[in-house]
């Protein structure tokens, strides 16, 4: 015998079922994406770029649209330096119940840099979905983290989340170009509790995918190279061309002390990020360099161990020391005259830690010539140190990941390159680059044509990070 139940029973079932699906983390971490989607395309196809674009048109938008979500006026600022008006920053807060908790410190910047429409098969500053990709300037670098951050701000507000921690928000200008102001640089100077907190996500870190889209590993940044240049000079009596004195010629003592530069490999210095980025990429690797990353890992590598790896990726070569190379030449005045002064260019990426000062004492030992004069091209970047790996922070990344790409393993990593977070880790706030967005490995456009980002790495990133702030805050 079968019994049918009553069509109000079963209505009312499937409703609690429904609730009971759309109450689990990642359904709810995922909706809104109607929502979601607006507010990306406003942000991208929003010039930010310097100096044709406003970053204070962009900032202002997002706070129009926290506002209209229940943010408090003084909740919310738009904060413009007077001689940078096109160069703004937005800050919003979301008080946590716990005051004596520190913050955590939700950063992204939201210019961009520049794009010229001819040069692009699609508008640059229009969103196009194609082919399983967001296109347009930013999609990637960086409004998606920005777009997600400004979302979740948003839900939490409409859902009542009441934090325990304090979480703030800032979208802030001049990341990609030393032309512009530096949104980061002038809050900490002008408004440091705006950014006070804990420690902070940025960008930097985020997933990898292969040739096939499958991913490989989750990246997370901490720490990164400072970048310093250096400025060598060389100068000489000079004279005709035809009467030269013997080996007195300022191109010939800079050429080599520039060569002697080259030449020369920086001694190993192991941050906490390297160390267990090369014990947990070994696996991933072939066995030609797999023993060797292991041995670094464990704290157990030779000299051989840190030729093989340093032969295998200039990336990897760069993770290991600092780097200094020659990038720019000029000298001589006529080609039928002895040249009288001849400057060069050194740039280099320096590891967190060390002494700026002591990297331009070992330059002019280097360099090995008293007739070669070496000083810093600008004044040095703010000195920090590469923030601690806590399971405070780890424990709920590694956690969010296993959960949601089941068997791709979590890898600290130290930035060869520069962002926003040299200020904040300086300024003793820990920042850790994360997003959960998984990229393509040739780099989606980044800074270059038609830059993009999948749908789904943005999708799923958007959920990571609502979910990872809520496991900080919660």
């Amino acid at each position: 015998m079968s019994f049918r139940r009553p069509a109000a029973a079963l209505l009312a079932a499937l409703l609690v079922t429904a609730s009971a699906h759309a109450a689990t983390p990642d359904a709810q971490a995922r909706s809104g994406e109607t929502e979601f989607r607006g507010l990306y395309k406003e942000l991208v196809e929003t010039d930010s770029s310097w100096p044709d674009g406003s970053c204070t048109i962009a900032a202002e938008r997002m706070g129009a649209r926290l506002k209209a979500a229940g943010y408090a006026d003084g909740d919310i600022q738009i904060i413009v330096d007077p001689a940078h008006p096109k160069e703004g920053n937005l800050t919003a807060i979301l008080r946590g119940s716990n005051a004596k908790l520190p913050a955590v410190l939700l950063l992204a910047h939201i210019d961009v840099v520049a794009a010229k429409r001819a040069d692009w098969q699609r508008d640059p500053f229009t969103l196009i979905e194609e082919g399983g990709y967001f296109y347009g300037r930013g999609t990637s670098d960086d409004k998606a983290m920005a777009a997600a951050f400004t979302d979740q701000m948003i839900r939490y507000k409409a859902e009542g989340y009441k934090p325990k921690r304090t979480i703030k928000l800032a979208l802030t200008c001049g990341e990609e170009t030393e032309k512009a102001l530096n949104g980061v640089e002038y809050l900490l100077k002008n408004h440091p509790d705006a950014l006070k907190a804990g420690w902070a996500l940025n960008e930097g870190g985020g997933g990898s995918l292969d040739e096939n889209g499958k991913p490989v590993s989750q990246g997370v940044q901490a720490g990164e190279k400072v970048y310093q240049d250096f400025t060598f000079t060389a100068t000489a009596p000079g004279g005709h061309s035809s009467r030269q004195t013997p080996h007195v010629n300022a191109i010939g003592w800079m050429a080599a002390a520039l060569s002697r530069v080259n030449d020369y490999d920086f001694p190993v210095d192991l941050t906490p990020a390297a160390k267990a980025y090369f014990g947990a990429s070994a696996s991933l690797y072939p066995a030609k360099v797999s023993a060797a990353m292991a041995a670094i890992g464990a704290g157990k590598a030779s000299d051989a161990d840190y030729a093989a790896v340093s032969a295998e990726s200039a990336s990897w070569n760069a993770t290991l020391r600092t780097t200094c190379i020659p990038t720019l030449i000029s000298g001589g005045h006529a080609p039928n005259a002895q040249p009288q002064s001849v400057t060069a260019n050194v740039n280099c990426r320096i590891i967190p830690g060390e002494s700026v000062d002591a990297i331009l004492a070992r330059l002019s030992e280097v360099a090995a010539d008293p007739r070669v004069k070496v000083t810093l091209a600008d004044p040095p970047q703010p000195k920090s140190s590469a923030p601690e790996l806590t399971p405070q922070i780890m424990g709920p990344i590694e956690a969010l990941t296993k959960e949601m790409w089941p068997g791709v393993p979590v890898i600290p990593r130290l930035a060869t390159g520069a962002t926003d977070g040299r200020f904040t880790n300086a300024a003793g706030i820990p920042t850790y680059g994360v997003s959960g967005m998984f990229a393509d490995p040739d780099g989606q456009g980044v800074h270059g044509l038609n830059e993009r980002i999948r749908v789904k790495s943005l999708m799923d990133g958007r959920a990571f990070l609502y979910r990872l702030v809520k496991s900080y805050t919660q």
